[in-house]
């Protein structure tokens, strides 16, 4: 059987849109940041939203939980599914599929059909795993951290954009003579149908690998995954102990920047008695440092992998993990409004970092089962931000429950301050511990480890780059 390395792009060089590789790689990166846009689009109308359905405390944090759900669930089969069919195909149908339970967002009447749109809808948070698949079979080992980061942080853009996108959106809707009420109804059914549009552009303009689908593959005898393969693959898959280290890898990064990202605004108003806008603001950029932070961490993974092997990957990547580890906890004793903004920027800067390197690391696990082991590491993300929730939220109810039976005798603006202390107290001391977390798991990633011949299978690959970029198909 042949193989297709010789054609993997050996530099992310952006501008040449007419190559195979960098134009999936602009096509996928776009797909990832509508998917997280769409999935991400119902939270700033959610006071319409609760308003509309009349939603207690209870049903909207269930509505949360079962769009971060589907999103485990999605990632663990989508990349097995990208190994038997080919991430082009996986990607049209998650996005064709994936448009539906966001158009519907916008006709729900009642919470459970709410519910049910969430946790569909949650499914094209697997988008994810298909860009890190598409990107590894598009670029060379020694720029494959580099472009699986870039795009990844780009497309997760998405999730912060939308704070913006989703409320221009609605203006636009309401210049047309919509109800203002009625308003992110007509903007998630928008959103929608841009996921639809992009499938489209999906299936017409990308391909497997830069020598073609993988039915082409499979006419010129080219070896690719079969149905018979992928399943021992899978169960194989599923008993390399690396590919669950970095699992529990990727939940102490991206599962604790969602998990931070979506506590921020209320922790910074309780802590330095900022405004909503402000706070909001904060946040935001916190999610904009995705612009460059990801791929910072793709690029020392392949730095460190050209000095050092992959043994030098996996100790960058358990380095820049305690470096994250650290800089929350620190960041969770900060009293002051300067030292508190400054450490984000480091906690926001280092788990971006994180992430990238992760995926610096995933492609060199398994050559023939990458989409496996994409979905499971991608899953873990999802999984350590719901851990993660369930532990702030379970520390915050003790102690505003305590902090209510203290304030009894107080007036109702004196109990609200104490409640809201009480509050930020919880979720400071949550923060310090997440971040001992996060250092054990960096300690943890040191036991990955690589066979002499898989050092040797990368040392050999990376001797035969060049420094150009090696003709691929256009």
């Amino acid at each position: 059987m042949k193989n297709h390395i010789s054609h993997k792009a050996t530099r992310l060089n952006l501008r040449d849109i007419k190559s195979v590789p960098i134009r999936t790689f602009w096509i996928t990166s776009l797909a990832f940041f509508i998917c997280f846009f769409a999935w991400f689009g119902i939270v700033p109308f959610m006071p319409d939203v609760v308003r509309d359905l009349g939603l207690t405390p209870a049903q909207k944090w269930n509505a949360t939980v079962l769009a971060v759900a589907g999103t485990v669930f999605a990632r663990l089969l989508i990349g097995k599914l990208c190994d038997k069919y080919g991430p082009r195909l996986c990607y049209t149908w998650l996005l064709i599929l994936g448009s539906i339970p966001v158009i519907l967002s916008g006709l729900v009447q009642t919470p459970m059909q709410f519910y049910l749109c969430r946790l569909f809808t949650g499914f094209i948070g697997a988008s994810f795993v298909i860009t890190q698949v598409h990107t590894s079979l598009m670029f060379a080992s020694n720029v494959v951290g580099t472009a699986n980061a870039t795009s990844a942080g780009w497309g997760n853009l998405g999730g912060g954009a939308n704070r913006l996108g989703m409320p221009i959106i609605a203006a636009l809707v309401i210049s047309f003579g919509i109800a203002e009420g009625d308003a992110w109804r007509y903007s998630m059914v928008i959103a929608g149908i841009v996921c639809f549009l992009t499938g489209l552009l999906y299936y017409f303009f990308t391909k497997d690998t830069p020598e073609g689908n993988y039915s082409e593959l499979a006419a010129k005898g080219v070896d690719i995954p079969k149905k018979k393969k992928d399943s021992v693959g899978f169960l194989e898959t599923l008993k390399d102990y690396r590919v669950w280290v970095l699992f529990i890898v990727y939940a102490a990064c991206f599962g604790i920047e969602l998990t931070v990202y979506g506590t921020m605004d209320d922790y910074l108003q309780n802590t330095f008695q900022l405004e909503r806008i402000t706070a909001g603001n904060i946040v935001l950029s916190f999610a904009l440092m995705n612009i460059f932070a990801r791929t910072l961490g793709g690029f020392f993974g392949d730095k460190f992998g050209k000095l050092n092997g992959l043994k030098g990957r996996v100790w960058f990547l358990a380095v820049i993990l305690v470096a994250e580890g650290l800089m929350l906890s620190v960041f969770s004793l900060a009293t002051s409004l300067v030292a508190g903004i400054t450490l984000l920027v480091l906690f926001s800067l280092t788990v971006q970092m994180a992430e990238g390197a992760t995926f610096s690391v995933v492609p060199f696990i398994n050559r023939k089962a990458i989409g496996s082991i994409s979905g499971i590491v991608g899953a873990g993300g999802n999984f350590g931000a719901f851990l993660a929730a369930l532990f702030l939220s379970s520390k915050s109810a003790v102690a505003e429950k305590a902090a209510l039976l203290a304030s009894e005798s107080l007036s109702a603006e004196a109990a609200a301050a104490a409640q809201s202390a009480a509050a930020a107290s919880a979720v400071s001391s949550g923060f310090l511990s997440i971040g001992a977390m996060i250092v054990l798991a960096g300690a943890i990633t040191l036991i990955i480890k690589f066979s002499t011949e898989d050092e040797r299978e990368a040392k050999v690959e990376l001797e035969k780059l060049q420094p150009e970029l090696i003709p691929i198909e256009k």
